[in-house]
């Protein structure tokens, strides 16, 4: 407020003194007539000092007087006229001058509102730095953000899906050591939506490894906590990110979420540096990457780098493991090496999807792969663990659905 007024009161002061100068411009103007009356009184003086002197004579100096004099009447009639005429003038003057001052302190604050920020303190960048600081260490707690969050919607699951969930929460809850059926639960959990649970199943997980959990481990858990947090990544969140990072500083998904949690804290400086390198080690499929390449830009601004381009996005390679023309080939193969040959094919596709993840259209090939074998069985496993790890995406999900039902794994 005291920096508005100051910038006000110098846009004022700076109108008075426009004023004053287009007065006393006309003030200080003298008028042709008073020149001329004053050269003609200087000659009569003149007149006397030459009589005196004896350079002319006395007829000579009544001659010139009654010249002058005339001389000097007509300038008096002219000087009355246009002292008379002043007024209007100098009332134009003024009302110049007015019009001016309206225009500079009008043009200063509409100026001021539209690039400043009218109420607001100064704002240095220590002040700032020091304030989010303080936010950071202070802000929401995990349980306060989940009482506060909105349900994020997920698809309606099948029956039987929520059938199998239950089964595996009573054989998890009989287990309490069964580390892989906290994996599967906590993934279960996270499908339906019941993103607590989910966090919670995952964190007993990463206990039963006895420090043996991965950096994708923890950044799963923190995934969980965001989400069950509405979005926000809350100090106990921001703790297992950096788990996560400590692992692998180029983990994508600990990445995205440690970039979001300085964004809510003030700090889009460091949340900018944190995507320009989510965008270098990001793979075509990664459900952030469109997002932060939206919004990267605008990041940049407020981080101060007016001249930041994104690169381009990353394009999708070619689908890799057996697909339909694969398997068309084979047929010159016995039924028992054809057989053989899918197999393995499916395999390596599984367990690369199982370890490093994949994009929908490689999910549903593995389906489909897995019906031609008529193995109905893991098609179905698939297309359950592809509920839950796409159910944030029902385009994705549509996807993958497409090839259950012609695998006969799905209505």
């Amino acid at each position: 407020m005291a920096f508005t007024l100051i910038a006000l009161g110098l846009a004022a002061a700076i109108a008075a003194l426009l004023i004053l100068a287009l007065l006393r411009g006309r003030s200080d103007a003298a008028p042709a007539a008073a020149y001329d009356l004053q050269v003609y009184r200087e000659q009569l003086r003149e007149v006397d000092r030459d009589l005196a002197r004896g350079v002319i004579t006395a007829d000579e100096a009544g001659r010139i007087r009654t010249e002058v004099s005339r001389r000097v009447l007509e300038a008096d009639r002219r000087l009355a006229a246009v002292t008379a005429g002043t007024p209007a003038p100098r009332a134009a003057s003024l009302a110049i001058g007015l019009a001016l001052a309206a225009l500079l302190l009008g043009g200063s604050w509409g100026v001021y509102r539209t690039v400043g920020a009218p109420g607001y303190p100064d704002q240095p960048m220590a002040a700032r730095i020091a304030q989010a600081s303080e936010f950071r260490a202070n802000r929401m707690r995990q349980a306060e953000a989940e009482e506060a969050a909105p349900p994020i919607p997920v698809p309606a699951p099948e029956p039987q899906y929520l059938e199998l969930v239950e089964q595996l929460r009573e054989v998890v809850a009989e287990r309490g050591n069964d580390l892989r059926g906290f994996l599967l639960l906590a993934r279960n959990e996270a499908a339906l939506g019941n993103f607590r649970a989910a966090y919670a199943a995952q964190s007993r997980a990463i206990e039963l490894k006895e420090g043996r959990a991965s950096a994708e481990d923890h950044a799963t858990m923190a995934d969980m906590m965001v989400l069950a947090a509405g979005g926000y990544v809350s100090p106990e969140a921001e703790a297992v990110l950096e788990n996560a990072l400590n692992r692998d500083p180029r983990n994508g998904t600990a990445l995205y979420y440690w970039g979001l949690m300085h964004i809510q804290t003030g700090r889009p400086d460091i949340a900018f540096r944190v995507w320009r390198e989510l965008l270098s080690v990001s793979q075509p499929d990664d459900p952030w990457l469109a997002p932060v390449h939206a919004q990267i830009r605008d990041l940049a601004w407020f981080a101060g780098d007016d001249d930041y381009t994104p690169p381009p996005l990353p394009q999708a390679g070619p689908l890799r493991g057996p697909s339909v023309e694969d398997i068309a080939a084979a047929e010159g193969m016995t039924a028992e090496q054809r057989r053989q040959m899918i197999v393995g094919m499916v395999a390596g596709l599984s367990d690369r999807l199982a370890n490093q993840g994949g994009n929908p259209e490689e999910w549903a090939q593995l389906i489909r792969a897995l019906g031609m074998l008529g193995d109905t069985e893991q098609a179905a496993g698939i297309w359950a663990e592809a509920q839950q790890v796409f159910a944030p995406h029902p385009e994705a999900l549509d996807t993958i659905r497409a090839a259950a039902i012609a695998a006969g794994v799905a209505e």
